[in-house]
């Protein structure tokens, strides 16, 4: 045997079950490219088109080098430019489908999958003519003596690309239809039953939670965050670090949620897990024989599928007012063993365009999602009593200069939604990120120091503390600008005197009177909000003589670290039908505010301190405010957390100083003024 003919055989070998793979690549990513609808048939095809792109890769490179070796030195142009470009475009094309296989798609690396399918369109394209112009130009002497034209096919037949088609087809076929046969790893009823209605015939209530089919979800729908976390790390860990994440284990709330379930029983506490824990709600846990401390809930709290399973939002009432939907299927969902859980991963990665249209939807970017949780109402089905408004961080915001639907002008005026501050952007490597490399954070900083503070999440609680003192609040003391001040007894031409006001001081034995304002400045709602009844925010006001003596002081902390009761302060007192505090936020009593002190959005708030300045006082005065807050006032948080010693931490949010010059009163300014 020759050497040609030896070089022919072993390119044979590779040559005929690549034109089947090639002919099958084609139609099969093609027709996964082009299906109308998310499909199991669809699914099967994507996976069979990857194993059949894998095995060309591998196939590839030796074939080749075989042909360009075998081809090298004749001397047909058209044949070697297209056979050259044709080769690099299909290397091209096996790495951009490597990178996919190997990385999966990501919203910053889009580009690859989209040049791995134009490249595909080009390549064959290129790859035909090849073919042709080899056909074309193929020697007189060669057609007529050789029984093919091309011979690294030869043995090769339409009948046998037709049945490798078929047989792939065949594959795509029978898998699908194999695949309604599995069980379903889901169960869709209550997990305790029999179920109660004591609100009515809907499921949910008293939430105003709503779902896609009208009923309830296995556990593993609405929960299982981990799974997330397989591909989202990054974002999973900011998660779990989050007030969210612990919205359901945090002690306060437990405590709060044990307490109505006593009183009202466990159908009662719908109320609150739409919020709190939605995988017991929508999972049909908190019924009569449920429990409230379950795993499966009570370390996802508001789960990742809590928010991006919601489909839309139902009303701006709050109480859990949206509608859950969970996401299609891929192949294998909810699945246990690691192979189905891989090619279900897998699969997500490979085509992730329906698991974003199901789970990334634009209700989520909308400022109105918040309002389901974050604004809460009272009816009579619940404290049976009478309609009753509470919080309502979301109308506040859009009452708000930031909402940009209002006529107010501000400063900051620019519009700004609730995500834009609690989940601002940042650079990360997770697969959703933009092209400019930035995700949404999902640390969810609020102004929520306790929970951080007990579970010793130091990283959470310093996140807080720089998001507190950012410049969210600005307090401010006015000058005491005199009518009657003067710097010197002696007349002086008013026209020598460069200061455009009256000096700011104090005379001895005189009562004093400053105003203090503070201002919401970047918080996008009302200040303070969330449970203004528990939270506490108050002006500590401090005036020291030049001796360091105080002098007047209004807002500080006792021996036991509680503030001195007649501070100035920003909160509310809910009241029960005999008017008495509801002070155990157990709100299911509550039909109303005795008192509510807060700050509207760009808006301002000024009170006044009075004090006398005692004669043997030395000046100069220094005057200080600042603008305390610390989340969960003594009385509740001892209770809640069962700890009589415990003392949560205060942060300053602002501060301000004013130094004050003390006079003695000119006996000629006496005189004049008696007169």
């Amino acid at each position: 045997m020759s050497l040609q003919n030896s070089q022919m055989l072993a390119e044979r070998r590779y040559a005929r079950p690549l034109a089947g793979l090639i002919l099958v690549l084609i139609w099969s990513g093609y027709l996964s490219w082009g299906w109308p609808a998310f499909s199991v048939f669809q699914q099967w095809l994507w996976l069979l088109h990857t194993f059949l792109g894998l095995a060309l890769s591998a196939a590839l490179l030796p074939y080749l080098f075989l042909h360009f070796r075998r081809t090298i030195g004749l001397k047909r142009s058209w044949v070697a430019f297209s056979g050259i470009l044709a080769a690099l475009l299909v290397v091209a094309l096996v790495v951009t489908g490597l990178h996919v296989v190997l990385f999966g798609q990501s919203e910053a690396e889009r580009w690859v999958f989209q040049s791995h399918v134009w490249l595909s369109a080009v390549a064959v394209a290129i790859l035909v003519g090849h073919v042709a112009f080899h056909a074309l130009s193929l020697p007189e002497r060669r057609k007529n003596k050789e029984p093919s034209r091309f011979p690294s096919l030869a043995g090769s037949s339409a009948k046998g690309l037709v049945t490798i088609t078929v047989i792939g087809f065949l594959f795509v076929a029978g898998a699908t239809f194999a695949y309604q046969f599995r069980t379903s790893p889901y169960s869709d009823t209550p997990a305790i039953e029999p179920y109660g209605y004591s609100y009515g015939e809907h499921p949910f209530r008293p939430s105003q939670t709503e779902t896609s089919t009208g009923g309830f979800f296995d556990v593993k729908r609405v929960g299982g965050s981990e799974r997330c976390a397989s591909c989202h790390l990054e974002i999973a860990e900011q998660w779990q670090a989050s007030i969210h994440a612990q919205a359901a284990s945090d002690k306060t709330y437990q405590t709060n949620i044990k307490l109505l379930s006593e009183r009202k029983g466990m159908d009662a506490t719908r109320y609150c897990e739409g919020c709190h824990a939605p995988v017991a709600l929508l999972s049909g846990q908190l019924t009569k024989g449920g429990k409230l401390d379950t795993p499966g809930h009570m370390q996802q709290g508001v789960s990742c599928m809590a928010c991006h399973g919601i489909e839309r939002i139902e009303h701006l009432k709050g109480v859990a007012s949206y509608r859950f939907a969970p996401p299609q299927a891929y192949l294998f969902d909810g699945a246990d063993r690691s192979l189905p859980v891989f090619l279900h991963n897998f699969l997500i990665r490979l085509k992730p365009e329906q698991h974003k249209a199901d789970l990334a939807k634009s209700v989520l970017a909308a400022p109105e999602i918040c309002a389901t949780c974050h604004a809460q109402f009272m009816d009579k089905d619940f404290n049976n009593w009478g309609w009753v408004k509470m919080q309502d961080d979301y109308t506040a915001w859009l009452n708000g200069p930031y909402s940009g639907q209002t006529r107010q002008t501000f400063a900051h005026a620019q519009q700004r939604r609730c995500q834009d501050c609690h989940f601002p952007l940042q650079p990360g490597k997770d697969p959703s990120a933009s092209p400019e490399g930035l995700i949404k954070t999902h640390f969810n900083v609020g102004a929520n120091m306790a929970v951080p503070w007990v579970t010793r999440n130091e990283g959470q609680l310093e996140r807080t503390r720089r998001f507190l003192t950012a410049d969210q609040v600005r307090i401010s003391i006015d000058k005491p600008n005199r009518n009657d001040a003067v710097e010197t007894a002696r007349h002086v031409d008013p026209s020598l005197i460069p200061s455009t006001e009256a000096p700011a001081y104090c005379y001895l034995g005189e009562k004093v009177t400053l105003k203090v304002a503070v201002t919401n400045a970047q918080v996008g709602h009302a200040f303070p909000g969330g449970t203004t009844d528990i939270n506490e925010v108050w002006i500590h006001f401090l005036v020291k003589d030049g001796q360091g003596r105080t002098v007047y002081e209004s807002g500080q902390l006792d021996a036991g670290n509680n503030v001195e009761p007649n501070a100035y302060f920003y909160r509310s007192i809910p009241i029960d039908r005999q008017g008495n505090a509801v002070w155990r936020h157990d709100l299911f009593n509550m039909v109303g505010d005795s008192f509510k002190r807060t700050i509207p959005p760009g808006g301002s708030d000024v009170t006044s301190y009075t004090f006398t300045i005692s004669d043997d006082t030395k000046g100069p005065l220094t005057v200080t405010a600042g603008i305390n807050y610390r989340k969960l006032n003594n009385r509740y948080a001892r209770w809640a957390f069962k700890d009589e010693r415990l003392e949560l931490p205060i942060v300053e949010m602002a501060a301000t100083s004013l130094t004050l010059p003390v006079k003695i009163r000119p006996q000629v300014a006496n005189a004049a003024y008696d007169q």
